[in-house]
């Protein structure tokens, strides 16, 4: 069951006070991100939601990497694995086999479609705005859920090197984060993710190698050479590091598993930067890419965990009786204990922060394109001007902000599985209208209506049901309903959902009226083989002349 988070350490970690050097670091980094942000600042809705549509391969595959891998991954995972040992897997498997479904199913057929926003492809795909609308408001929810998380691993690292209070953090580095992005947009973002990834991952290796060197556990390559600590934790501390499903069963694996997936497929913040590469082939190098450098710091979480475990058994006490602020700081907390120099653990730390910064960054993005571009313009004022769109998704970005800051002084749960649950509000209610959308021409707007309000009972409910006890007194319990939380946890909802969900939109779909021919002509030109200009997209070519239906 989820648990709140106490922020306080029997390791020292944060108790040295200001660190001079880690403080300039990163002070350094702040102030290159928001130079970055002022340089590319924006003044038009191209540049603001997809960076004008002219994003390269390499450079995307940065971004999505950056844009994706949080403070949860940098972080959480690794510490995930340290407590659930084999079952903390399911997050790398789940998250990186996600990618090769965008690859080879969504990526370059996204692309071609050319719009805006997820919500985009939503509503006009199913010609309808009450879909459109569904998918914003998820679309905002999930940014919701996300950004807490964020806000959680970012308090954390300014709390360690500038030696300020957890709350006193986690204001300071969102007032940052919400500061450039809603100054620089789309284009600026996507500059500071590149900048961002390149140093998040140096600052990610370097502890990692810093800390195999100096334990004199590994020498090249870290990613394959912890067996032995691996199995001195599994023969001497817990069994679970090398026992599948030791103490976790096959079916919540697996549920993780599938969750983990259909959510990468459907997070809107990623699916959005197909729409700023310059073309269709880019859009699919792009994930090519992204998963490569995703997968230089996921090879090596692993290995942090076994190092962090050891070191923490020989030097403070058992593991398994972490704190939730030592579990959510392994990372860190590893460099820390291995006695690093504190210049180079403030690096580390660092590298946190910039991972935390970067997928806050494309949170936000992605949630004011919903406000702005999705609601207030196509569903409120069609007319509406660019400095208008430009208003409004500026005003989501800072009320977002000072909503899910003031709830991250106080987190529902660890950071990895308060990200669990966004990935499975989106892969429950929003990979399934996508998927179909593009693979069956015969879709409906009913279908699709249907299928997202049963995402939203499956993937929302199951969060309302675990973590609102928290909150209410008047609740009593770990659930609400813990038949369903047992069933359908908040972090796994999608091995339930997605097929629920896919199967009231075909079924819903064969007994409403087609889609309109113009519709299905847009479908059918995302699969085309021709290759596109930059700025093309399939309605330019498919559409001629058909009418949408109304609502």
């Amino acid at each position: 069951m989820i648990e709140s988070i106490p922020l306080q350490s029997a390791t020292g970690l944060f108790d040295g006070g200001f660190k001079l050097i880690p403080a300039l670091t990163l002070a350094t980094m702040l102030a290159l991100f928001l130079g970055v942000g002022w340089f590319f600042r924006v003044a038009s809705v191209d540049d603001m939601w997809v960076a004008g549509r002219s994003i390269g391969s390499i450079e995307n595959g940065m971004a999505i990497a950056a844009n994706w891998m949080s403070v949860a991954a940098y972080l959480g995972v690794a510490s995930l694995v340290a407590f659930l040992g084999y079952f903390g897997l399911a997050y790398v498997v789940g998250w990186t086999t996600g990618y090769f479904i965008l690859l080879i199913f969504m990526a370059a057929q996204f692309r071609r479609f050319g719009k805006y926003t997820a919500p985009d492809f939503v509503g006009d795909r199913y010609y309808s705005d009450l879909g459109r609308a569904i998918a914003a408001t998820t679309t905002l929810l999930i940014a919701f859920v996300y950004i807490i998380a964020q806000g959680n691993g970012l308090g954390l690292m300014a709390q360690y090197i500038f030696g300020v209070s957890y709350e006193v953090g986690v204001v300071l580095l969102m007032t940052i984060t919400i500061g450039y992005v809603a100054l620089s947009g789309m284009l600026g973002t996507t500059k500071n993710m590149t900048l961002q990834y390149v140093i998040l991952i140096g600052a990610f290796l370097l502890g990692l190698y810093a800390t195999g060197w100096t334990q004199g556990w590994s020498t090249v390559l870290p990613f394959i050479e912890y067996g032995e600590q691996s199995t001195e934790i599994a023969t001497e501390i817990d069994r679970q590091f090398t026992e599948p499903f030791a103490d976790a069963g096959y079916y919540h694996w697996i549920a993780l598993c599938v969750s983990l997936i259909a959510g990468t497929c459907g997070l809107p913040h990623v699916l959005v930067r197909f729409y700023t590469a310059d073309n269709e082939r880019n859009a699919r190098w792009g994930t090519v890419w992204g998963l490569f450098f995703t997968l230089l710091l996921f090879l090596g979480t692993t290995a942090y965990a076994a190092y962090g475990t050891l070191l923490y058994q020989e030097n403070v006490g058992e593991y398994t009786e972490m704190t939730g602020t030592e579990s959510d700081t392994l990372v860190v907390l590893t460099a820390h204990l291995a006695e690093l120099p504190d210049w180079l653990v403030g690096i580390v730390a660092a590298g946190a922060v910039a991972a935390g910064l970067a997928t806050t960054a494309g949170l936000f993005i992605s949630a004011s394109s919903a406000a702005a571009h999705d609601i207030y313009t196509n569903l409120y004022k069609e007319d509406a001007s660019q400095r208008e769109q430009m208003i409004v998704g500026r005003l989501t970005i800072l009320g977002l902000g000072a909503v899910v800051t003031y709830l991250a002084l106080n987190p529902p749960a660890l950071i990895a599985e308060v990200v669990g649950m966004s990935f499975a509000l989106a892969g429950t209610v929003l990979f399934p209208v996508f998927f179909l959308g593009l693979w069956w021409e015969d879709a409906t707007r009913e279908g699709a209506i249907a299928g997202m309000f049963v995402g939203l009972f499956f993937g929302f409910g199951s969060i309302v049901n675990e973590v609102l006890p928290q909150y209410v007194g008047a609740i009593s319990g770990d659930a609400i309903v813990p038949a369903f939380a047992m069933v359908v946890p908040a972090t796994s909802s999608s091995l339930v959902g997605v097929p629920a969900v896919m199967l009231t939109i075909i079924v819903v779909s064969m007994f409403t009226e087609d889609p309109p021919e113009d519709v299905k002509r847009l479908v059918r030109q995302c699969h085309s083989p021709k290759p596109m200009e930059k700025m093309d997209s399939a309605e330019d070519v498919a559409t001629d002349g058909g009418t949408p239906a109304d609502d």
